[in-house]
């Protein structure tokens, strides 16, 4: 049943339906073999149902709208101006500076997509003009992208802790460890290309311009405070942090900016709408399809399949990196997280592996997987967004893929990267 089932997705998959479409009709072929006929396909409708009922989702819709108002105004362009201001004048400050740009947005969205949009479209000119090849700058805006996904909020996160019910406050704070020691490496990469390159310098930005970049700076630098200060504070849930960050941006973007006017956030509101609609169609066929899974104890036979039950805890984290880092080469993030997580989840609790250590890794495989050739979804976006062909928006990713690898090996066998901000927030 589980070959046919599957087969059956792949083939929609290659005639080139979207991925909600083989998601429901793998749930629907599930049920009525499990159950000989359509007379339970209620059942699944129930299930999708309760897929999207958790309140913490209401947070995903809240940070995209957030995030496309920002991209809209002036906040991210504020954000860049002011690290180009303290970085921008050293042997690779520019790189970095979109390094950091991409952490520090998102640190905003939450969204890897809305950052290769908000940071890359004003940086690649800027970067391309400085002298630097733009292989290597569309590698390394679609690879520090992935920092969004691993610093608070993470859209990624929130669908992770919603399925394997993990605390999201926790999630949040453990991404922030990984994140920055990924933007230190890709800045310390970023310096030693532009050196090898001989990457001409930039002048160096005066402090009374510096101050002016901070002063211009302060409102947006509010989002990360409203976030992480707001929940660790005991102020906001993450779900309440999300709809206060849509309340600021409008404020901010509206009413001090004046950037957008009221009649661009409603068409921002409908953008938004379109895009939640399509996730939470995926959550909730996720949701019917791990029913179908668990239900034919299919995570049972390919767990045991691959002999996991015999590995310590440090091979299951290798077999659950893995297994995401593919599966995200080929499928949207969200989906993967949907499908491998409940399969995964027993073994996890069997060999007592904390919960937001494997969720922050699996953010980070989700993530490298993303950027990763050959369908990972950012390179996709990348090539809309810059209208740039394929294999120029790929060559350039191998060093910072190498380096991304290399941090998730480091969280392996050194959890404390992700849980010592965790332990101290929640006194474990």
């Amino acid at each position: 049943m589980a070959l046919t089932i599957f087969s059956v997705m792949i083939v929609l998959l290659l005639i080139g339906f979207p991925m909600m479409i083989p998601l429901i009709a793998g749930s629907t072929l599930g049920f009525v073999l499990i159950f000989g006929g359509v007379g339970q396909l209620e059942t699944m409708v129930q299930q999708m149902l309760a897929g999207i009922r958790p309140a913490s989702l209401i947070a995903v819709p809240m940070f995209i709208f957030a995030a496309d108002i920002m991209t809209r105004g002036r906040s991210a362009n504020r954000l860049i101006d002011m690290v180009m201001a303290f970085v921008g004048h050293i042997r690779g400050g520019l790189a970095v500076s979109t390094a950091a740009a991409c952490t520090m947005f998102g640190a905003v969205s939450g969204s890897t997509q809305a950052t290769v949009v908000a940071v890359g479209s004003p940086l690649r000119p800027r970067m391309l003009k400085a002298g630097y090849k733009d292989s290597f700058v569309l590698a390394l805006i679609v690879n520090a992208s992935d920092i969004a996904f691993l610093i608070p909020p993470s859209i990624g996160m929130i669908i992770y802790g919603v399925v394997s019910n993990t605390s999201i406050a926790e999630l949040f704070i453990a991404g922030i460890g990984p994140g920055l020691l990924i933007l230190v490496l890709f800045s310390t990469y970023s310096i030693i290309y532009a050196k090898m390159n001989d990457v001409p310098t930039e002048r160096p930005a005066t402090w009374g311009e510096r101050a002016k970049a901070v002063q211009q700076a302060l409102w947006p630098l509010g989002f990360p405070v409203i976030i992480i200060g707001g929940i660790y504070g005991g102020v906001f849930s993450p779900t309440e942090a999300a709809a206060a960050c849509v309340l600021y941006a409008l404020i901010l973007e509206v009413v001090v900016f004046r950037s957008i006017s009221p009649a661009e956030v409603w068409d921002t509101a409908k953008s938004t709408g379109l895009i939640t609609a399509v996730v939470f169609i995926l959550v909730g066929a996720g949701a019917a399809f791990s029913y179908v899974i668990s239900f034919a104890q299919i995570p049972q036979s390919v767990l045991a399949g691959i002999g996991i039950d015999e590995m310590s805890a440090i091979g299951v984290l290798f077999t659950i990196s893995v297994a995401f880092f593919i599966g995200c080469m080929f499928v949207d993030p969200i989906v993967v997280i949907l499908i491998l997580v409940p399969i995964f989840a027993p073994v996890v609790q069997s060999v007592g592996l904390d919960p937001v250590l494997v969720g922050t890794i699996i953010t980070l495989q989700v993530a490298i997987g993303s950027a990763t050739p050959p369908f990972g979804c950012d390179i996709f976006t990348a090539i809309a967004v810059f209208k740039r062909p394929y294999m120029e928006v790929i060559r350039g990713t191998p060093p910072f893929i190498f380096i991304l690898l290399s941090v998730s090996v480091a969280l392996i066998f050194f959890p404390q990267i992700a849980l010592f901000l965790r332990d101290i927030a929640f006194g474990k």
